[in-house]
Parts: C-alpha cells; structure tokens; sequence
C-alpha cells in the first residue's frame, strides 16, 4: 500500500513536466487568442483566463491586481500594459450586457502569470511563452524545462524546512536535520555521500547540491522528504533522531528504487546548470520583455 502512495506521488510530479504535444497545443491557443491594433500585440483578460485554467472571474482579478502592483514595482506605468476596456456580449435571450475587460501587453500577461498559482500548468508555459519574444517552439520547449527545475528547486526548500520545523518540535536541532538529510542523500545516490556527490559534480564547496542536480533528482529528493513528513505527523511517537532518520533513508531508497525501475540511477546523471544562473536568466528575460513591449494607447 504505501507503494502504490508514493507511485501517485510520482505520478503527480511527472504529469507536471509537460511532453512536447502538449506545449504544442498550449503554443498554439495562446497564438490564435492574440490580438493587434495599430502594431501593437495584446491579449483579452477574459480570454487570458480561460487559458491560464481560471474557472471565476473574481479569482482572476485578483491575480491581474497583483500583476498590476508587480508592474509598478518594476517603474512600469501599469496603464501601459493594463487598458480597461468594456464591451457588449449577447445573454441567452439575445439581449446585450456590458462587461469589462482588460487590454493587456505581453509584458502584463507575464505578469499575470508569475502571479498566478504556480500549481497549474498553463500558468508555467505561460511565463515561458509571454517571456520569449521568438515563436519558436524548441525555446519555448527548452524555457519551460528551465522554470521547471526552478520552481522544483523552491518546491524541495519548501519541502525541507517544513522537515526542520516539524524536526524541531519533536526536539531535534539543526545539526541533527543535517545528519538526516545527509544520510537521505547518501540513500538516494547509492551510498555516495553528499560530500562525495558534491565532489564528483565539481559543487563549489558551500553551495547546496540540489543547485546543481537535474529536474528528476531534485524531484526524488522533494518526494522521499514529502513521504517523510507525512509519515513522522501521522506518528506522533517517532520522536528519536534515530528513528526519524531510519524512516528517511526507507524513503530516499524507495523512491531510488522507483527511479532504477526506469533506468534511471541518480548518482549517474550529469550535473545541471547552477539553479541560480538560471533563475537569474528567466529573470532577466522578464526585465528585458517590460522594456521592449509597446505601450497600449
């Protein structure tokens, strides 16, 4: 049974990565949903809604308020980027109601999406696509890949400082959270320490490994530490670093086990881009894109 729990955990995880058919088509909505009035490109905030997977308009609101407030922290004049506009749609008697809308640039709608819930998949291709200004489709593959890695990189140091709270209620200090999460590490990679993976991978010395391992990797660590916090709050007596680091290791060998049943061996994969490097980049994108988009008049 707690097989098939973690196999829907991973399960939960991949279905994240989006395969190539699907960036196709999300490519392909969010290019016949655009619009252009006197050379400039822009989106309809209703439309735009529907395609980031919003079901209430109120809920979308709030996140182009955000955007809003995102756009003058960067000294952007949100009306710029963001035109009220209303316009007339027919009810089902034919009769004609007034709505609002909003005008938005590229550089508003990838504002919106890195305001939205990272959860959703539309929301991630989104701030790839709106970010790159070519339409070739392989950027936009290799883009997403990129954001990602990033936000399963967050994902995992969300992760595992809700281990050292829950850690440090059951009386284990910040030395022991280390031991534990090193010997989770040494599980995971087959025996290899993470001092030993760090020096296989050329790790500067006082970075974190996980800034340097693959999407797959960093998501099998995020997922044997879900599965251990899940199980040490469901024992309230599991209380010992002893045996909170048993049932880490019976975790990072598990999920190690799932990944060999794929062909897929940990320590043996090659090291990856520094994370930071890369967030820096997609940052930078979005700075270049708020300076390059044309205002709406």
């Amino acid at each position: 049974m707690p097989l098939r729990a973690k196999r829907s955990n991973q399960e939960k995880y991949e279905d994240r990565i989006l395969k190539t058919d699907l960036i196709a088509q999300l490519h392909q909505n969010f290019e016949d949903h655009v619009h252009e009035e006197e050379g400039v490109e822009f989106w309809l905030a209703r439309e735009l809604q529907e395609l980031l997977g919003y079901n209430k308009w109120e809920n979308f609101e709030k996140v182009i308020a955000k955007a809003k407030t995102a756009c003058k922290g960067s000294k952007q004049d949100p009306s710029d980027h963001f035109l009220d506009v209303r316009k007339m749609v027919k009810l089902g008697s034919q009769a004609g109601r007034e709505i609002f809308d909003v005008k938005l640039t590229r550089y508003a709608c990838y504002l919106i999406a890195q305001n939205g819930d990272p959860r959703k998949d539309e929301i991630a291709f989104a701030m790839t696509y709106f970010a790159v200004q070519t339409r070739k489709q392989e950027i936009l593959e290799q883009r997403f890949a990129e954001l990602d890695r990033v936000q399963a990189r967050e994902k995992l140091s969300a992760t595992e400082k809700e281990l050292s709270g829950i850690l440090f209620e059951r009386g284990v200090d910040g030395q022991g959270f280390a031991r534990i999460r090193s010997k989770g590490d040494t599980a995971l990679f087959g025996g290899k320490t993470t001092q030993q993976m760090k020096s296989k991978l050329g790790v500067p010395e006082k970075r974190a490994l996980a800034d340097f391992l693959p999407s797959v990797t960093i998501k099998a660590k995020d997922l044997a530490t879900e599965i251990t916090n899940v199980n040490i709050k469901k024992n309230s007596r599991m209380k010992r670093e002893l045996d909170i680091s048993s049932e880490h290791i019976k975790n990072n060998k598990d999920v190690r086990s799932l990944l060999a049943k794929n062909d897929i061996i940990p320590e043996d994969l090659p090291v990856a881009e520094d994370v930071k490097k890369v967030q820096r980049r997609l940052n930078s994108e979005g700075k270049k894109l708020s300076k390059g988009t044309k205002k709406l008049k």
